[in-house]
């Protein structure tokens, strides 16, 4: 990350490798080379990592969840004490998901319509309404660099009708969202959603529609819903090279090590999952040289750092017996130490990507990753 000197908003490429492209996002906390992944941090924190971490292993910008962040420990709280980037001490550029996601997943307690999405809060059952304004005026409050729009997420197998009128509504949605915050209110950038289901004739209506409206940014949502991966990268493949060439493009909520590369390979420049950290949590951890499960027998005893090519803290300074005895005894610290190391190897790939794309030789890139992680992925 850089400087920020230029007015947020700017997106300029620098080099492209057949789709692949290396580009500058500039925001008002700094400047992102992209392509990037972004850390998830739901509630305000990345689990088990704390923002010195986070700037240790070269993290450019996190995530927040406005329908988290909204329902704890409130919007308004968070602008009483000067925005989100104040209150969790962070300096570097956040993205707000709208909450869109979490409608999708939380069918059983929400109802949806044109006006919006009424739902019941998973902590205490109380009865809230979302908006496309209230979603960005919750944003607003947060303080967030990047505010998403309010979409609505289609499951994988919903039928044609149903992703057609859906793809509607986000497109009206979106226009209210924007209208709520106009170009040029502020410094925060807004984000279109591409959606159209498993349909490429809807998705590229949904595409043609949110183009027109003066985004900052566009966004491929509802993938990664349940669908065997050839359909997701079929998707992929179809929509992503079609999206604003001028604008940043984000992938939401996809990322494997290859479905990363599968994206920057079509274009995307932004990714963001809970993989990494969640994993990293049950004892899963990615390697240069392929997945390693830390609770087996076989690294009781084993000496060696976790990944003799990684540079993070874990690896310098810990050995695969060390992290296999404290995940076994469950200490916190393992959750802490295996995050730090996860998140590192994305951002790293990302690093890896960017100069790959300078140098003009990505293919050799993914081929190498694709060796390694093929066949358990």
């Amino acid at each position: 990350m850089t400087e920020n000197t230029k007015k947020p908003g700017t997106f300029k490429i620098h080099a492209t490798d057949g789709n692949a492209r290396l580009g500058t996002l500039t925001t008002a906390h700094g400047d992102i080379e992209t392509p990037v992944y972004m850390p998830v941090g739901t509630q305000g924190t990345v689990k088990g990592v704390s923002p010195r971490d986070l700037k240790e292993i070269k993290s450019q910008i996190i995530l927040g969840n406005t329908y988290h962040l909204y329902l704890r420990p409130g919007d308004e709280l968070i602008a009483r004490r000067g925005g989100l980037h104040k209150f969790a001490n962070w300096d570097r550029p956040i993205l707000t998901d709208s909450g869109g996601f979490q409608v999708f997943s939380l069918e059983s307690i929400r109802k949806i319509s044109e006006q919006g999405v009424e739902f019941r809060s998973y902590l205490d059952g109380s009865k809230h309404f979302f908006s496309p304004e209230k979603v960005i005026s919750i944003q607003n409050n947060i303080g967030s660099d990047i505010m998403m729009v309010l979409d609505e997420c289609v499951g994988y197998g919903n039928d044609r009708e149903y992703t057609d009128r859906s793809l509607e509504m986000t497109t009206r949605w979106a226009k209210r969202c924007r209208d709520a915050y106009p170009v040029g209110s502020g410094d925060q950038l807004m984000f279109g959603i591409v959606q159209g289901g498993f349909h490429k004739d809807l998705r590229e209506k949904s595409l043609e529609q949110l183009a027109e409206i003066p985004f900052e940014g566009y966004a491929i949502g509802g993938l990664s819903v349940g669908e065997p991966i050839p359909d997701m990268y079929d998707i992929l493949r179809h929509i992503a090279p079609k999206l604003p060439q001028d604008k940043p493009r984000y992938l939401m909520g996809v990322g494997t090590p290859l479905d990363i590369l599968e994206g920057i390979a079509n274009g995307v420049d932004m990714f963001d999952c809970v993989l990494p950290t969640r994993n990293a949590r049950n004892g899963t951890l990615y390697t240069s040289q392929g997945k390693v499960n830390i609770k087996r027998a076989q690294y009781r005893e084993d000496d060696t750092p976790l990944d003799p090519n990684c540079d993070c803290y874990t690896c310098r300074t810990f050995s695969k017996a060390y992290l296999r005895h404290i995940y076994t005894s469950k200490e916190l610290l393992s959750a802490q130490l295996n995050s730090i190391h996860n998140l590192r190897f994305f951002l790293n790939l990302t690093e890896q990507a960017r100069e790959a794309i300078k140098n003009g030789t990505f293919a050799n890139l993914r081929k190498k990753y694709e060796a390694v992680y093929a066949p358990v992925e």
